[in-house]
């Protein structure tokens, strides 16, 4: 087993004091002051919002498909489709300021919903990561690194965007994809019989295949006067395409230099207020920027435990107009990501440093219904742990445990 390197410390760019006060006092001048926050979505990440903001004297109010959407349990639900313009409006009127847990509420929606309310993050940035052709342009703009692209609406343009990229590629819908949802990889004519067949009605967009070392997420915060900061890198293991293991602290000092500089460019761009993550693919000791979300991330679930302020309470900071806590590592720190079922639960307990998170959802496969994140005293120890709760979560954690260890 290997000792994990020093962590790399975040920086804080134009750090401020962090005082604890009350939302009334922290009332950006010329805004209303913020006491009831109304949050498109109520999955996990609303309601870890709402666990983060209660203690702070926030209300909650939640616009959710779902009769049982999880955030429930912190806040009012109004039932209603994300496409619902007039539940959205409904919404607005009854909160100081809005903001969503997922990055596929309709633009339509966002818009309607910001004549009555302050939204943020902005709009413009949410419309911006909904395309994956949108979004790759706009991270070549500002001189951002990613894989080379395509656009795909025809056959003919699948074959010119091969005949440019070669094998392997990955074929990608533009829109509402997650979680390796919406996009397949090419590795010969079968393979793109097969994925044309599945994919071909969408819109699509041809990405060269990145044989990276590992992945990994920038998750950082900007609040209302441009005071950023960033929680360490994160390197992440994923499963069939879903994030499975998130570990923080594992880059060099300058690999997280360059990833918040890379991060700064697109906050400036939006004149953004909350939470964003970048998705990078590290080839060659050099970052390639995958994917942009415009919100709370599942690789930051770590947050929570191992750093002073979680990424969600400092979204709700951001958007409240607080000023921002601190993002610092304060100890190892390792998630594991509950998908379809999770382990028994008082035999996780048993293993030091576990901090259990059930999100109140229905199991079912594929779906993410808790985390755990471990914490120690030293990297070591960390494994330690991890290693015993990968035993008990059995399944494919034993073998993905192994990324972290040479």
């Amino acid at each position: 087993m290997r000792s994990a390197p020093r962590p790399c410390w975040p920086s804080r760019i134009r750090a401020r004091p962090d005082p604890l006060t009350t939302p009334e006092s922290h009332a950006v001048e010329g805004e209303t002051p913020v006491r009831r926050i109304g949050i498109l979505g109520g999955g996990q990440l609303g309601r870890m919002m709402g666990l983060a903001g209660l203690p702070l004297g926030f209300e909650f109010r939640f616009l959710d498909p779902s009769a049982d959407a999880c955030a429930g349990v912190t806040g009012e639900t109004v039932q209603a489709g994300f496409d619902d313009e007039a539940a959205a409006r409904d919404l607005a009127r009854s909160v100081d300021v809005a903001t969503f847990d997922f990055e596929n509420v309709p633009d339509s929606t966002a818009q309607a919903l910001e004549g009555f309310c302050p939204m943020y993050p902005p709009p413009l940035a949410l419309g911006s990561c909904q395309d994956r052709l949108v979004e790759k342009e706009l991270l070549s703009g500002l001189g951002i690194g990613v894989a080379g692209y395509h656009p795909v609406s025809s056959r003919t343009d699948l074959l010119e965007g091969l005949d440019w990229l070669g094998y392997p590629a990955v074929l990608k819908t533009r829109r509402m994809g997650y979680d390796g949802k919406g996009q397949m990889v090419l590795r010969d004519q079968e393979d793109l019989e097969r994925a044309w067949q599945k994919l071909g009605e969408s819109e699509l967009i041809l990405e060269a295949f990145v044989p990276f070392e590992c992945e990994c997420s920038l998750i950082g915060a900007r609040g209302h006067d441009g005071d950023t900061r960033f929680w360490p890198l994160t390197r992440n293991v994923h499963d069939n395409g879903i994030l499975a293991l998130s570990r923080p602290g594992e880059f060099s000092a300058a690999l997280q230099a360059d990833a918040e500089q890379k991060m700064l460019r697109l906050m400036e761009r939006f004149d953004y207020r909350g939470v964003l993550t970048i998705e990078f693919f590290v080839k060659d000791g050099e970052l390639v920027a995958n994917e942009i979300a415009p919100r709370v991330h599942n690789s930051g679930h770590w947050t929570i435990d191992g750093s002073d302020c979680s990424q969600f309470e400092n979204h709700v900071r951001a958007i409240s107009g607080m000023p921002l806590g601190q993002t610092d590592l304060v100890r190892p720190s390792l998630m594991f990501n509950w998908i379809g079922q999770m382990p028994d639960r008082d035999a996780a307990m048993s293993v030091p440093g576990l901090h259990w998170h059930d999100y109140g959802k229905e199991p079912r496969p594929g779906r993410k219904i808790g985390h755990a994140t471990l914490t120690a005293d030293t990297p070591e120890k960390l494994m330690e742990s991890a290693q015993a709760l990968a035993e008990i979560a059995g399944g494919n954690f034993p073998a993905l445990l192994q990324k972290f260890v040479t």
